[in-house]
């Protein structure tokens, strides 16, 4: 079995054929393989209720992963089930503008900082963080999708 993910763009987004490369490029890094996971695109209402649910942050962000991995109970032999990730679009264009980018450099940054959060990276402490975003730009650069 090789990787399986679905992108679900909920007719708010639709030119995202570009991920397929940058998401398949992480996975090698990562050296994942029978691994299961989604890509969910969403509205600002959607991903604030989730945020405000699950993290008790009371705003609008740009993306949130689920990580089933997190927990031990569940387990699918040698396929692995990473979870989900939701990605806001509105937010994602307002930061490609505030940050000077392109639409295409901020989603391919959003997907990949997902997935490594399905993989297990975090950055709660700034050791933490220097190795995922490190880690996101050496994936982004080899994909060639620049600033």
């Amino acid at each position: 079995m090789e990787n399986e993910y679905e992108i679900i763009d909920n007719g708010l987004y639709s030119d995202y054929d570009y991920l397929y490369e940058v998401l398949d490029a992480t996975l090698k890094h990562e050296n994942v393989n029978h691994a299961i996971f989604n890509i969910i695109f969403v509205l600002d209402d959607e991903i604030h209720e989730m945020n405000k649910n699950y993290r008790n942050v009371d705003r609008v962000t740009d993306v949130i992963s689920f990580a089933l991995e997190d927990n031990d109970d569940i387990s699918y032999g040698d396929i692995r089930m990473l979870g989900d990730i939701y990605i806001c679009i509105p937010q994602m264009k307002r930061q490609a503008i505030e940050y000077g980018h392109s639409e295409k450099r901020e989603l391919s940054f959003l997907a990949v900082h997902g997935l490594l959060h399905l993989l297990g990276y975090d950055h709660m402490v700034k050791e933490d963080e220097e190795v995922m975003f490190g880690l996101q730009e050496l994936i982004l650069d080899g994909a060639n999708i620049k600033r």
